[in-house]
């Protein structure tokens, strides 16, 4: 197919890497793929509301200001054309910064994150914001400030979170690529409630700045894309060293690109993979019965002569309590001032969070760390023997969006509204690469994706390793049908 045919089909339904390519080619114009997806957001947002602050004049001048650029310059841009929602916990400069919250809900950014800049120099186009829970607590996409995200598969189901919106906008064919952050699975969970993928990185190789709590170890950022290779193309302009985050590092970006890059079918480095599985360790974590089986299904369907599972995982006793304990002085020291200041105007979750930090000692805080540093050695001496450890990304599908969070699963009763997302962070408490690849549906239709995790700092092959996932079994050409004639309440009763 050449180039020129993806207009024909959609720009909205081609893959971020066919789109950049023909634009650096001038195949076709950046203002063509601006003016594509801001009619589809036109269409689509109102009824799934994935997005906010939404600003097309800025697009397209940017748009035409890339197609007024030489072939030579236009080569030099790998985005180039590509229109990108910033996660609304992350500035741009120019767009709103809500967080979600009440108390910033007319706050406008002054500068860019980091990720925002380079997104910019590698030639994408930042047309509007992307939708979070209120300061991205909670793996579900609502907020007092634009109300609440819905899943494109279902329209009465959550789309995940914290970085549901940008999960949603990706299905909804709303934008190609998109940015996120994760701290218990908030790019891998809204990944696997909405049919994309979602790359949760080590630990620096995505820098972050500005950042009030810079020398935190669970909160990174990361990429969001509808297919593997387009997660590996975002990845590419998103990783390397930044003066700012002490974490950073200089990344190698271009076995990313030649990752991105990959025919369908194709094999990069050694062509035997060895892969460890495990539902929910040993029994330690519930999975729905729907979960379970669409994972079973996976492993079956992956498990060939060059890619050979195994029933085994690594020892992570002390993971659970080390994330809560480690989590809670994240919090505590990002939201205690704000809930001195403004408790009236934040709702119950955000004050539990910060009340769990309060509580921590200096013991638990030491003991955390040492349970951190345990898990780590644990999941890193596990992948010298297996090139990767498959779970499933979340234990439960997608579920009502009238709730908070899923009270139980299958019958057991969850302690609290972290306890559904043991499996995601868990292996966050581990600090490896940990990707979410869609692979299925559930009888009702609500999509299911599987957690790869990774060797650290190895993201090119963890990635490689996804795609060939993806071109076996991934599910993640089937699009959503979404009623856009009917209307929805965008705050309704979340109980």
């Amino acid at each position: 197919m050449s180039m020129r045919n993806i207009s024909e089909l959609s720009f909205t339904d081609a893959t971020a890497v066919a789109l950049s390519n023909g634009v650096r080619s001038g195949d076709f114009t950046a203002a063509e793929v601006i003016t594509s997806h801001l009619e589809k957001i036109s269409d689509t947002n109102p009824t799934v509301n994935a997005l906010l602050d939404i600003q097309s004049d800025r697009a397209l001048a940017e748009a035409s200001r890339i197609d007024h650029l030489s072939p030579a310059e236009r080569q030099n841009l790998p985005l180039a054309g590509l229109p990108v929602a910033v996660k609304d916990l992350i500035p741009a400069a120019g767009f709103r910064h809500t967080q979600g919250s009440l108390i910033f809900a007319e706050r406008v950014a002054s500068q860019d994150h980091v990720i925002v800049q380079r997104m910019k120099q590698a030639g994408a186009i930042v047309v509007a914001k992307s939708n979070t829970p209120e300061f991205g607590l909670g793996s579900h996409t609502f907020n007092g400030v634009t109300g609440l995200t819905r899943n494109p598969y279902s329209l009465e189901h959550s789309a995940g979170g914290s970085s549901g919106g940008a999960a949603a906008a990706l299905a909804s064919r709303m934008l190609p690529i998109a940015d996120g952050s994760d701290t218990g699975g908030s790019l891998r969970n809204p990944a696997s409630f909405c049919n994309v993928v979602g790359l949760r990185p080590s630990l620096g190789t995505v820098p972050n700045s500005p950042n009030g709590f810079a020398f935190g170890t669970l909160s990174v950022k990361g990429p969001m894309a509808r297919t593997v290779r387009d997660a590996a193309h975002l990845l590419a302009s998103m990783v390397g060293f930044s003066i700012t985050d002490p974490y950073s590092y200089a990344a190698d970006a271009s076995v990313l690109h030649e990752v991105a890059q990959s025919a369908q079918g194709s094999m990069m480095g050694d062509s035997h993979i060895t892969a460890a599985c495990t539902l929910d360790f040993s029994g330690m974590y519930p999975v729905s019965n729907e979960v379970r089986s669409i994972f079973e299904s996976a492993i079956s369907q992956l498990n060939a002569s060059d890619f050979r599972v195994v029933n085994s995982h690594p020892e992570l006793p002390v993971a659970k309590d080390s994330f809560r304990v480690l989590r809670g002085l994240q919090m505590l020291a990002t939201l205690g001032p704000l809930a001195t200041e403004h408790s009236e105007h934040m709702k119950n979750d955000a004050l539990w969070n910060v009340q769990a930090g309060r509580e921590v000692t200096g013991e638990d805080a030491a003991s955390a760390m040492r349970s951190q540093a345990q898990t780590w050695s644990s999941m890193a001496e596990f992948l010298e023997k297996v090139d990767v450890l498959i779970t499933p990304t979340v234990q439960v599908p997608p579920f009502d969006a009238r709730l908070r969070y899923p009270r139980e699963i299958d019958g057991t009763q969850m302690s609290d509204y972290l306890d559904w997302m043991t499996l995601p962070s868990i292996i966050t408490a581990s600090n490896h690469p940990a990707i979410s690849v869609p692979v299925g549906f559930t009888s009702a239709g609500l999509p299911v994706g599987i957690q790869l995790v990774g060797r650290f700092r190895d993201e090119a092959r963890l990635l490689e390793i996804a795609k060939r996932v993806e071109d076996r079994i991934g599910s993640w050409s089937i699009t959503p049908t979404i009623d856009t004639a009917t209307t929805l309440d965008r705050f309704p009763d979340i109980r």
